[in-house]
């Protein structure tokens, strides 16, 4: 629902914001900065530190994104709030010794800075002059507000409007057809609903495949540190396009179909979930509206019958299919849906691997041969809780391929066996004639034998509380602040709550455990985490695991636990 008033508009979150929503609130604030996108522009000659303020402010008052905040301060749903125009602050640096900070300095707190999506607007900016002339411009952006095509759209303005200024010659940018509010009013039409109820039965479905925990046999209760390391390859590069072509199919196919026999391979369960980041672009009248549209979808990649690649390259076209032909639900909603599932089995169902196909054919990585690099740990990643991050870049000479391991699941020299093993492959799937099957390229990849073999499949049961008997220590006051904290959330009676249930069987919805975390520390109790709460774990068990802080007040067992739900809120 939108609403406006004289001075401003508000809305819901749209579905491509509610991933970036929830990791946003999941992570500590010294790690937020992971969802940052940090962009630098050369500037053009002749352009003066006025002009850019210039031009971020017209693109500020072009895109209602730019000056958008998000809100959970009421009992409903988050909300966003398009604020009228006005200026962007424009920090500068220059490189001269004036006993100033360094560039450097400054574009570094710039970007790892959290945002707080409540006050502040989600574009940070920085001019770095020499000799009182502006050079190049930094941009720190909020993904709440951006996806990779919309920095594209942002760029391609702006250096169309610096140019414009520096010449002193008249700007030309396509009209703006719509902004974020009128994305979300499609979201909630009749025909969009239609195809919402239809991907959420879709979903269901799938949540019934899965298994437990892909890494089941690999995860280790001494983990190492998270890893990172980036393997960039010419040779890749035609591998994959030889396959694609052979295949008939896009490029990104075949890298989805080798993470899924990799993968397979290494963890020993050959039905290999992980979470495709997909954009929604170019699906609808929507398609060239400024904000984020970027949304995890969940694929399930089946090779339990140890198929040739090029069966398994055919099963990842026709799921990458059926995922976008019901994308029409929020990454909250499938959360909800795992959430069921796994509580109608006693099991969390986990899927920890997330995978990135970007295509910036434009940039060049500028290498002749093979070379591998260890990255800094991802300590901020981390702190998401993910197993592993794959992110395959195509450049126009190369392909990039990074790999972000927790290490409870892969240590340093897992993540470059496995970096190292995905170049092998595809080379040797791309031979003439030459068709591996998953068992294939495992013997290849030899990754030695995981643990003793889990349960696939966990049997449908109804659903009993697995360790009830850790809840039944904990005090009566701790159980009636949890209770009354996440009925006055999600707008029920705190008495209607099934302690022996959890979060999401009880009707709540998990785009609203933000308000819950808050509401509990509040009323002084911390030690639950987003991902805690939005598992099958039960309420009693939960309240175990809370613990008093000493920084806010309480509303003391002589409180009103559960307050009447207010279900209004500045969205409408």
């Amino acid at each position: 629902m939108t609403g406006t008033t004289q001075d401003t508009k508000t809305a819901a979150l749209g579905l491509g914001q509610r991933y970036i929503w929830l990791r946003h609130h999941q992570l500590p604030a010294e790690a937020r900065h992971d969802a940052h996108i940090v962009t630098r522009f050369p500037l053009p000659p002749g352009l003066s530190v006025p002009q850019i303020r210039t031009a971020l402010g017209h693109l500020v008052r072009r895109h209602e994104a730019l000056r958008t905040t998000y809100h959970h301060d009421a009992d409903a749903d988050p909300w966003q709030r398009v604020h009228p125009a006005g200026p962007v602050r424009l920090v500068q640096a220059t490189v001269e010794q004036d006993g100033t900070p360094p560039p450097a300095a400054v574009v570094r707190e710039l970007s790892t800075a959290p945002f707080d999506l409540a006050a502040d607007w989600p574009l940070r900016a920085c001019v770095i002059t020499e000799g009182g002339a502006p050079r190049q411009l930094v941009v720190v952006m909020n993904h709440m507000a951006f996806d990779a095509w919309s920095v594209d759209r942002f760029e391609r303005e702006l250096e169309v409007l610096g140019t414009a200024l520096a010449t002193r010659r008249p700007a030309s940018l396509e009209p703006v057809r719509y902004q974020p509010l009128h994305l979300v009013g499609h979201e909630s039409e009749t025909g969009f609903q239609d195809r919402h109820e239809q991907a959420a039965e879709f979903w269901r479905e799938q949540a019934a495949r899965l298994s437990s925990d892909l890494f089941a046999r690999r995860r280790s209760d001494s983990p190492a540190a998270p890893s990172a390391a980036t393997l960039t390859s010419p040779a890749a590069l035609a591998a994959s396009r030889q396959l694609a072509d052979r295949a008939g199919l896009w490029p990104s196919l075949v890298h989805v179909a080798l993470f899924t026999a990799l993968t397979a391979a290494y963890t020993g369960d050959w039905l290999v979930p992980h979470w495709n980041f997909h954009g929604n672009r170019g699906e609808d009248a929507f398609s060239d509206v400024l904000t984020c549209r970027f949304s995890p979808l969940l694929m399930i990649v089946d090779g339990r019958d140890d198929p040739c690649f090029s069966e398994l390259l055919r099963r990842v076209a026709e799921q990458t299919e059926a995922v976008r032909d019901h994308s029409a639900l929020g990454y909250d909603e499938m959360l909800e849906i795992l959430a069921c599932a796994g509580a109608i089995r006693s099991r969390d169902l986990r899927v920890g691997s997330e995978l990135n196909f970007l295509s910036h054919a434009a940039h060049e990585a500028g290498v002749k041969r093979t070379t591998f690099v260890r990255n800094p740990a991802p300590t901020a990643w981390a702190a998401f809780g993910s197993d592993t991050y794959l992110r395959i870049t195509e450049l126009r000479d190369a392909v990039s391929v990074n790999l972000q391991a927790s290490g409870a699941v892969m240590d340093a020299e897992t993540v470059e066996h496995f970096l190292r093993g995905y170049e092998a492959a595809l080379l040797a799937l791309a031979e003439p004639g030459t068709d591996l099957r998953i068992s294939e390229i495992k013997a290849l990849m030899d990754f030695g034998k995981p643990a003793a073999a889990a349960q696939d499949h966990w049997p449908d049961k109804t659903h009993e509380a697995a360790d009830i008997a850790a809840g039944e220590s904990v005090d009566a006051e701790t159980l009636l602040e949890l209770r009354g904290a996440i009925g006055r959330a999600i707008g029920v009676c705190a008495d209607m709550l099934d302690l022996d249930s959890a979060y999401v069987p009880n009707g709540g919805r998990v785009l609203r455990l933000p308000r819950v975390l808050d509401l509990l520390h509040e009323r002084g109790y911390d030690g639950l985490t987003l991902r805690d709460l939005a598992g099958g774990t039960p309420l009693r068990v939960l309240a175990s695991q809370l613990s008093r802080n000493r920084s806010a007040g309480t509303s003391g067992p002589d409180g009103p636990p559960d307050p009447p739900p207010d279900t209004t809120s500045a969205a409408g």
